[in-house]
């Protein structure tokens, strides 16, 4: 099938998604759209993040996408009833397949995880996580500094090193087995958060693990393309400047977007 597949957030931190997409379906077209005109999503209200969801679902789903990933976690957790029911193709959130390699990993201990404000007050990932039979406790926090310190490039930087102590103290005190990346930025911090959580817990990148549920999903419904090249376009509804250095620095390579405008 040469239809693409669509995959949008509120900005770029779902590129991290895009990028595990290329290495999971590397013969598939990607169609990536960023909200980067209003962005966050996490500090705003359901109605408003469905709203502009639909909105962007509506635009790819237009460009003839096969498929949809919702590649932000705020968004997944508020809207995606919502686009699944709206929306005539199939749609991929960030949280269940997240949730079901939590699952495995702790072998019924303790979960953490970590995200946006409006993601962890949604309390969506502790409903899947109820849903998919989790049986130790589910601790979450918000992370809020993350995503500016993984914008302005502070990958490694003593102050992000501090900013994830702290943020990471009351969770550790549940002796979780896994902790879940509820945000698409923060794989970007993946060996500042393995060292302040330590050995023994197992760090749950969403985005690798909604790849790996893409591919699965296409494959059952016969939409894998299994041969050509792959490729990916990007369009944002504002600052394409701004997302193209980003991207540059999220991807490793340089990336052209096309802007486009939504009236909300």
């Amino acid at each position: 099938m040469k239809r693409a597949i669509g995959v949008f957030d509120s900005g770029v931190g779902g590129l991290t998604v895009l990028r595990a997409l290329r290495r999971e379906l590397p013969h598939e077209r990607l169609l990536y759209l960023g909200d980067t005109a209003r962005v966050p999503y996490g500090t705003k209200s359901q109605e408003t993040v469905t709203r502009y969801s639909l909105e962007v679902g509506r635009f790819l789903e237009a460009k003839g996408v096969k498929h949809l990933v919702v590649a932000c976690n705020t968004a997944t957790a508020l809207a995606l009833p919502a686009l699944e029911r709206e929306l005539g193709v199939g749609v991929t959130g960030v949280i269940e397949p997240a949730v079901r390699a939590a699952r495995a990993a702790a072998a019924g201990g303790a979960v953490g995880v970590i995200g946006t404000e409006a993601t962890v007050a949604s309390g969506a990932y502790q409903r899947a996580w109820r849903r998919a039979g989790g049986r130790g406790r589910m601790a979450a926090a918000a992370c809020p500094l993350f995503v500016p310190l993984v914008e302005e490039g502070w990958w490694g930087h003593r102050v992000t090193r501090e900013v994830a102590r702290t943020y990471l103290a009351p969770l550790l005190r549940a002796k979780p087995r896994a902790l879940i990346l509820g945000c698409t930025h923060y794989p970007l911090l993946r060996p500042v958060l393995a060292g302040v959580a330590g050995k023994g817990v197992t760090l749950i990148d969403s985005g690798a693990e909604t790849a790996r549920e893409v591919r699965s999903r296409l494959g059952a419904a016969g939409l894998l393309r299994a041969s050509g090249p792959g490729g990916a376009e990007f369009f944002v509804t504002d600052g394409p400047a701004r997302f193209e250095r980003l991207a540059r620095r999220f991807l490793g390579q340089a990336a052209t977007a096309r802007v486009v405008r939504f009236p909300g």
